[in-house]
């Protein structure tokens, strides 16, 4: 069984979305596990709509705001299954989404979790084969992957940006790695807290306003925090 575990800060339009998508998955041996993280919308109802939709499939934990990495641990310990799928509120799956990553999984035994190429917005991120020494350099695999519950280690709490990166880099020091998927399988729709992509002529502006100036500044002071933990 796949556990998907959905934390949620607002955005409870996007989170009908992705609930969406998950109806129509050609897979069905699933659980959901929403983990409000102190939203201020009206999650609940969201919530109300798609229980008779996917009955005890559903599972709905809130909590006080505490930020991403600490809802994604938590949903993970009350997750049942033996795969982990960590889905932000704002991505749409294809329909087959988590059959083709399971099905990659079970192809390449050694692999801990899979990867596929996705959407953002109007962008398309076109990924490319696990490479160990490429990922100290840039955090190009997405949270939404799908990872063995038994070679999952928990998110670092005290990371406010990239803990996704955080965690693959981890997994790959302890000598594990991912297998891509070379097909889109999921959109990210953005605009939300728990999903972030800052384009790269943001950098190149020569005149820079004052918000990209400081989203510089933030993502500048969360990779070295990166590259000194992880000694890069």
């Amino acid at each position: 069984m796949i556990s998907v575990i959905i934390p949620v800060y607002n955005q409870a339009k996007r989170l009908a979305k992705c609930l969406d998508s998950l109806l129509t998955q050609t897979y069905k041996d699933y659980e959901v596990i929403v983990i409000n993280d102190g939203s201020k919308e009206n999650i609940g109802m969201v919530i109300d709509k798609f229980t008779p939709l996917l009955g005890n499939k559903l599972k709905y934990i809130r909590q006080e705001n505490k930020g991403a990495p600490m809802a994604r641990n938590r949903g993970a310990s009350e997750a049942r299954g033996e795969y982990f799928l960590f889905c932000d509120a704002d991505i749409q799956m294809t329909p087959d989404m988590l059959e083709q990553m399971l099905k990659t999984l079970a192809d390449n035994p050694r692999a801990s979790y899979a990867y596929a190429s996705f959407k953002y917005g109007y962008k398309t991120f076109k990924l490319f084969p696990f490479d160990a020494g490429k990922l100290k350099q840039m955090p190009y695999i997405h949270t939404t992957s799908l990872i063995r519950a038994k070679d999952f280690v928990k998110f670092d709490e005290a990371l406010k940006k990239f803990q996704d990166w955080d965690l693959w880099l981890t997994l790959s020091e302890q000598g594990k790695s991912g297998i891509w998927i070379d097909k889109i399988l999921f959109k990210v729709t953005g605009g939300g807290t728990m999903s972030a992509w800052f384009p790269k002529i943001f950098f190149k502006l020569p005149l820079k306003p004052s918000w990209i100036k400081k989203e510089i500044k933030r993502y500048d002071e969360a990779k070295i925090l990166i590259n000194k933990k992880h000694g890069i």
